[in-house]
Formats: structure tokens, sequence, C-alpha cells
């Protein structure tokens, strides 16, 4: 009962956080008389801040409708290039009325980013997806809020993930297409590439692998802690529930996403409560250029969305308890994935120095794994001083991890094209290093 309760406190706040934001209006508003009254503007911050505790996130727009190519401003449109029930594959198309530049942009690589499905939507990779679109043809997958898929659609576990991110890789074309997983899709990236090399496909030019718990038993966090401090019988227990009406996925049963916020927010709770009070003395003081920065970081943070139920499960045993990846016991579907079949594709796995989510060592597993891949076509970098999210958002990913990433791609694209249809030689997975055992 849970969900429901949430859904009836929301319902029954929803009067006040409305007549908050009113207020507040009113309080900041010159023309009305309570803008003269003493106290006004801790009036207005304070209904401000008691608005944006208390209201409905819903999912920020992408917001990419343009970017400057050479000093040339160039339109982009935001296109559904595939829809499945859980998962829709956009594309960010750029336009120009010159033939020169549209040959140039036709001509660019293109590049797959497979988003998390771990509690935010994908637009937290907005600044990622802008910033490919510099140099390159972009796709995201754009995970859809379980809550908003009717029970008729079915189940989606892990290895439903792993059949849409295969799905997708051959709709774009494998040969040419590089794809870059963020955090929690580095593992079903990797074990899909894995079964599309042991069938013989063609696999992708290139992955790039970025703050993903490839093996959480490497320098394990309080994220791994927590999972391995409890049975799945308690996950399922107590975070699992049922979406309640009038959602179109009544019944579905889901991670709900208000309990990933609060969980994201436990792990640092101090730093939140500072935030909020800073955004509160900004509204004070007047300094609208801060208070605005909170707000923009606020919408996209307290936006979150229900997971379903089974894929979060599965997550927890095979990524987090029982490691089933990199001990090469992992079979999605009945088939074993082996990263060591993987042969055409080049890797460059990143991690943050300061990552907290996953630890170093965690994504750099991947080049233990993948040794069929030349050792030349293999690349590990960490970046200094960067937490999670730095390595894919921000200016330490634009001015530090990008020319990585792009000059990647670039000597990728150098690379003579695998024959399609060789069938990978099979072998069994490489053991860690003695680091990822502890």
């Amino acid at each position: 009962m849970l969900y429901q309760l949430h859904e009836l406190t929301r319902n029954l706040m929803a009067p006040w956080v409305h007549q908050a934001q009113a207020n507040a209006a009113f309080f900041n508003n010159p023309g009305h008389w309570w803008s003269s009254m003493p106290g006004a503007d801790r009036l207005a911050a304070m209904n401000e801040l008691f608005h944006r505790l208390g209201k409905d996130y819903e999912k920020p727009e992408w917001n990419i409708h343009e970017l400057e190519l050479d000093g040339e401003i160039v339109p982009v449109a935001q296109l559904t290039e595939l829809e499945k029930p859980f998962c829709r594959l956009l594309r960010f198309k750029r336009h120009s009325n010159d033939g020169a530049r549209v040959e140039e942009l036709l001509a660019q690589p293109a590049v797959l980013v497979v988003a998390p499905l771990s509690g935010h939507h994908a637009t937290l990779l907005r600044d990622t997806v802008r910033t490919l679109l510099q140099d390159h043809r972009v796709y995201v997958t754009d995970w859809i809020d379980a809550r908003m898929v009717p029970v008729a659609a079915g189940e989606f576990g892990l290895d439903d993930y792993v059949e849409y991110v295969q799905e997708f890789i051959r709709h774009l074309g494998a040969d040419k297409l590089h794809v870059v997983s963020v955090c929690q899709p580095t593992v079903p990236v990797l074990g899909a590439v894995s079964l599309m090399a042991s069938r013989g496909e063609t696999t992708p030019r290139s992955l790039v692998m970025m703050g993903g718990p490839i093996d959480a038993r490497c320098s394990p966090t309080a994220v791994n802690n927590l999972a391995t401090r409890n049975p799945l019988s308690w996950f399922e227990n107590n975070v699992i529930h049922s979406v309640p009406a009038p959602y179109p996925g009544q019944g579905r049963r889901v991670y709900p996403g208000f309990l990933q916020h609060a969980g994201f927010v436990t792990m640092n709770p101090s730093r939140h409560l500072m935030s909020h009070w800073d955004f509160y003395t900004d509204l004070v003081k007047g300094d609208l250029d801060d208070a605005n920065a909170h707000r923009r970081f606020y919408d996209e943070y307290n936006a979150v969305l229900d997971m379903p139920a089974k894929f979060y499960l599965d997550t927890i045993r095979v990524v987090f308890q029982e490691f089933l990846l990199p001990r090469g016991q992992w079979h999605v579907r009945g088939e074993r994935v082996d990263p060591s079949a993987i042969r055409d594709t080049a890797l460059l796995s990143i991690e943050g120095e300061l990552d907290d989510i996953a630890g170093l060592g965690q994504t750099e597993a991947a080049q233990a794994l993948c040794t069929g891949i030349p050792a030349a076509r293999r690349s590990h970098f960490i970046v200094e001083g960067a937490g999670h999210y730095g390595i894919f958002s921000g200016r330490r990913w634009r001015e530090v991890v990008y020319p990585k990433v792009r000059d990647f791609f670039h000597a990728q694209a150098q690379v003579a094209p695998a024959k399609k249809g060789r069938k990978a030689p099979a072998s069994n997975v490489t053991p860690l290093r003695r680091r990822a055992q502890r």
C-alpha cells in the first residue's frame, strides 16, 4: 500500500503546493500590495522553496534545438527512430541549407548513446548528447517510465534490455556504429555485443564504457554495499510495489521513482539540505543566477521514473550480488555471455577518480574480459578529479573526456572493417586481476 499512500499524500498536498507557488508570485510582484509587506522577500523565498519541495517533477525536455558549428547556428530536430514498449530510440538530426554542410554532417560517424535505466530520465545525458552532436550523428535510448506501460506489454528484465540494445545496433548498422554506454548499461551493452560476436554477427566499430559496474567487486561503494548487505528477497519485499490507478501501468510491479529519489537523497542528505538553504538565501538576496542554477539542477535531479521490477531485481542479482559477468557465468536466454569473443570492436573504458557510484576498477574490468580485442585497440582512461557525473556532464566532460572519445572514434574509423559473418572462436573468460577479487 506504500505507493497508494504516497499518491494519496501527494494529492492531499497538491492544493497547498500550488497555493505556495501563487503566494511566491504575489510576494515577488511589485504591482501586488503583498510585495510591500515587511519581510516580503523572505515570504516569497519561503513559499517558493515549499513549492519546489512538494511539487511533482515531470520528465524534463531535451531542449536541444540548435548548436553552433564553425560559427554557424545549425537547427536540431528530435525524431523517434524506433519505438518499443519500454524505450524510444531517439535521433537528433542536424539540418542545414548548405549542401556541402549537409554532406559533411551525413559523412560523420554514427553514435548510439545507451542511457541508464536507473532512476533518472535519459535527459540526464543532455550535455553528453549535445557535445557529441558537434562531430557525430547521435542516437540515444530514451527509457519509458514503467508506470506508463500497460501490464499487457509484458514484463521487462535484464535479458530484454540486452535484446533491445542488439535490435538498436542492428537497425543503425553495426559496421560503422560507435556505442557509448554510461553507468548501468555498461553491463547489458557488453553482454549484447558479446553475444553478437559469439554468433558471428557484425559488431560495432567501437565501445566506450563510462563509469559502470562491469565488476562490482572492485573498490565497492555504498551502492555496492547496499546490494550485498541484503538478500534478493529483501529488495523484493521492501522496494517493489504495484502501480496504482489512474496510471496506464496500473498493476505493474515496479521499483517506484519516489523510493529511488529518497535513496539518492539519503546518500548525502547534508549536501542537499545545504543546497536548499543556499537557494533560499539566494532568493532573499536576489541572486537570480545561482537560484536559476539550483532550479535547473533539481528540475533534472528530482525527476525520476519507475523501473520495471524484473529488470531491477535481475540487475541486483546478476551485477551486484552474483557478479555473473566477470565470473563468466552470465547466460542470456540460455546463451553464455563471453566478452572474449569480441574481436573486431575497439574498447575505451573511462572512470572518474572520485566516482562514489562505480568505484575505480569496476569499469576497467572490461579490459581484462575482452581479451579477443587486440591490445592496440583497447584503452583505459581515468579522469582526474572527476566524480561520477563529471565523466559525462559538465566542464570536465566537455574539455577533458570528450576530446579523448572523439579522437578514439576517429582512430577506429581508419581501421579496415571486419568481414561479416565470421564466427568468433569459443573461449573461456580470462580471470580478472587480483585487484578485482578483493
